[in-house]
């Protein structure tokens, strides 16, 4: 059995999508499968045991060049007896169907009739979490999906893992916390740069050190973050946003003793690696993309207003961070791992 999954286009959908991989593994211990994804996903797939292969797909997200699409679709011939497809967009239907894959299976999405030759119509009452929408697609229509579901696992090479502690003269010393600030959805995932700044703070006079993860556009708040402190305890926060690429990010997250994070494709990631893992949620909501780890605390306040899956506020108040005060997140942080500290 030879399986095409169409992968998605956010970290997080990606880190999640392991999901589906691992039940067509229990139903097909012998199949093969292969992600056409952006090169982006390729550290993360090369991270997951079930995927054999990684198939960079060269369009931006968005992008429909039909011609490119049929080009890599008949490159693709012969080699699959399936594809799934994660995307509900009718492009992402169109390399498959240019690869003349006999099985096409995904949610009816954009009027895909006849790109699809398995079509399924989503139940949103039925499988409330994306993970099931992904799990689903493993099975034949109707069936029930077996409990309990699995959770992502990120695996780790040892000598990947010490090369990034070496590039970037990174220490095990102490016990790391890891920040992740950033969202890419936008403002309403963003946690305040000065309620970060306090759980650093505490954790640094407790002994630990700091590491701030994101991409090159979270580098600014990382040092907002960074020089909230004063002088001898920022010295103990290293910005690694925008310096490291996804594999460094990955191999290093997997040394921290806690992560706290936004709603965000590094808190799938954390989560994956299974991390002990502080969740902090504003405008989006854990019911439908929760952090799938056994070591999590959900933090959120669950104002009238939210979720609302903005990703500004239309109100311009931004309360269901703004509100959301350090000392809940600080003291979910402790009861996750055993090292508490006085919340002044």
């Amino acid at each position: 059995m030879r399986i095409l999954i169409v992968g998605p286009s956010w970290v997080g959908d990606m880190v999640m999508a392991q999901t589906l991989f691992h039940c067509l593994k229990q139903r097909h211990p012998d199949c093969v499968i292969d992600v056409l994804a952006p090169e982006w996903s390729r550290p993360i797939l090369e991270r997951m045991p079930e995927v054999r292969a990684a198939l960079s797909f060269p369009l931006g997200h968005g992008v429909l060049d039909i011609a490119a699409r049929r080009k890599i679709g008949q490159g693709l011939k012969g080699q699959y007896d399936q594809a799934i497809l994660l995307p509900n967009s009718l492009k992402s239907a169109l390399v498959p169907f240019f690869a003349g894959i006999p099985q096409r299976t995904g949610w009816k999405g954009e009027m895909r009739y006849g790109l699809l030759n398995d079509i399924r119509v989503l139940d949103k009452q039925r499988y409330p979490l994306m993970i099931e929408r992904f799990m689903a697609l493993a099975y034949p229509k109707g069936a029930e999906l077996p409990t309990p579901y699995p959770r992502p696992s990120l695996q780790i090479d040892p000598q990947s893992r010490d090369a990034a502690l070496a590039k970037f003269a990174l220490g095990l010393d102490r016990p790391v916390l890891a920040l992740c600030p950033g969202a890419e959805f936008g403002e309403a995932k963003r946690w305040p740069a000065e309620y970060y700044a306090k759980v650093a703070e505490l954790k640094i006079r407790a002994g630990w050190q700091v590491w701030i993860f994101g991409s090159k556009n979270d580098h600014p708040g990382g040092e907002d973050i960074r020089m909230r402190l004063i002088p001898g305890l920022r010295e103990e926060v290293s910005n690694l946003a925008g310096g490291t690429s996804l594999a460094e990010a990955i191999d290093l997250m997997s040394t921290a003793r806690a992560v706290v994070s936004n709603d965000s494709g590094l808190m799938h990631v954390a989560a994956a690696l299974n991390r002990p893992l502080v969740a902090v949620y504003g405008s989006t909501s854990p019911q439908f993309t929760p952090p799938l780890a056994e070591q999590v605390e959900i933090v959120r306040l669950g104002l009238d207003c939210s979720p609302c899956f903005e990703r500004t506020c239309r109100f311009g108040h931004y309360n269901c961070l703004r509100e959301l005060k350090p000392r809940p997140v600080i003291e979910a942080l402790d009861r996750l791992v055993a090292d508490p500290v006085e919340v002044q």
